[in-house]
């Protein structure tokens, strides 16, 4: 897997215009991780693709009347069955992190790159999305120079107030087993 043009060439392309230019298009340099589902706890579907192009039904489901007017969005999007899915070119500011701090620095979507993985806090991940999370990342770490394994977070790492994501069932002595480190 490589990034060209700020893209993932295994990545199917998503739709969304919650997204910017960032301050400092040369600062990426952070990774933060997440996880969603919609309706909580259930995967597959079309929510999650409609949710980052505004158009989620009210109607749908009654956690969507709470959730439809949010403009949010992710660089990428990890299914349960590894399918890859890039909203958002790398090189620009996803809405994905909200008010936060990692370290001494605020406003993390100013520096970081959001990747979701489509599961819940209790679920525990698939194989198949540890493999594609370490591919993904692995390829960032290439491309990035400003990004390394040690500036990898959760969501409740940056945002530990308001979230709790990846949650318990992300397993990241696993994951970081997975990436293969940057030589120096």
């Amino acid at each position: 897997m490589h990034v060209i043009n700020g893209r993932l060439s295994a990545a199917h392309r998503g739709f969304t215009a919650n997204f910017d230019e960032r301050p400092d298009p040369e600062d990426i340099s952070l990774i933060v991780i997440h996880c969603i589902s919609l309706p909580p706890g259930e995967f597959g579907g079309p929510w999650i693709d409609a949710l980052f192009a505004n158009t989620l039904d009210p109607t749908a489901h009654p956690y969507f009347e709470d959730i439809h007017q949010l403009r949010v969005s992710s660089h990428v999007l990890i299914r349960r069955d590894g399918e890859l899915i890039q909203y958002v070119p790398f090189h620009k500011r996803a809405y994905h992190a909200g008010v936060s701090r990692y370290g001494d620095r605020t406003a993390c979507n100013d520096f970081s790159i959001g990747i979701e993985l489509e599961g819940t806090e209790t679920i525990p991940y698939t194989d198949a999305q540890y493999r594609q999370l370490a591919a993904v990342v692995n390829a960032l770490l290439k491309t990035y120079p400003t990004l390394s394994a040690e500036r990898i977070a959760g969501h409740s790492d940056i945002a530990p107030e308001r979230k709790t994501d990846p949650g318990l069932s992300f397993d990241w002595s696993r994951f970081h087993r997975s990436l293969r480190i940057r030589s120096a």
